[in-house]
């Protein structure tokens, strides 16, 4: 099963995901793509390694290339998050943009029993963005659809509250 989850920022959504995560049997991997670059990112990824302290999550760190992510096979998988892996293949020097995103997530998908993937949702603010950063909410957007349509579940969260799209709760 697939299930993405989407949000805005402090909604909920990797909460949610965790939840959803944690009510599947078998082995789980928290793969996480935030790269540790400055303090604000190292306060983010902290916080997110707290809440999963005692919740029998192996953790793997693949900035990009999450095709070559060292997964076992038939594992279930928290991806958190797509904004992230993103902007790590967009502008590491060793990144290959949104498309590796999309394909690291299909051999992920071929790779897993369960996959649950927690994203962004970027472009219901202003309008008002420089061409780099709107040229990152037009990726961001483009593998949003992808991936919701490949999709079986797609659960938008907002205030903590999850709201079904596409499949059954």
């Amino acid at each position: 099963m697939f299930t993405l989850v989407i949000g805005g920022a402090a909604s909920g959504k990797s909460e949610y995901a965790e939840g959803h995560a944690l009510s599947l049997s078998g082995r789980r991997v928290y793969l996480a793509t935030m790269h540790p670059a400055d303090g604000e990112c190292l306060a983010r990824i902290e916080k997110h390694r707290l809440r999963r302290v005692g919740k029998e999550f192996e953790t793997v760190e693949q900035y990009i290339d999450l095709a070559n992510a060292p997964i076992p096979a038939g594992a279930n998988i928290l991806l958190e998050c797509v904004g992230n892996l993103l902007a790590n293949e967009l502008y590491d020097r060793l990144g290959d943009g949104a498309d590796a995103v999309l394909h690291g997530i299909s051999t992920l998908l071929s790779r897993c029993r369960n996959l649950t993937v927690v994203t962004n949702e970027v472009c219901s603010g202003g309008a008002n963005y420089n061409r780099e950063t709107l040229f990152y909410m037009r990726e961001l957007a483009r593998v949003n659809r992808t991936l919701a349509a490949r999709a079986d579940r797609v659960v938008e969260v907002a205030c903590g509250l999850p709201h079904f799209w596409k499949g059954a709760p």
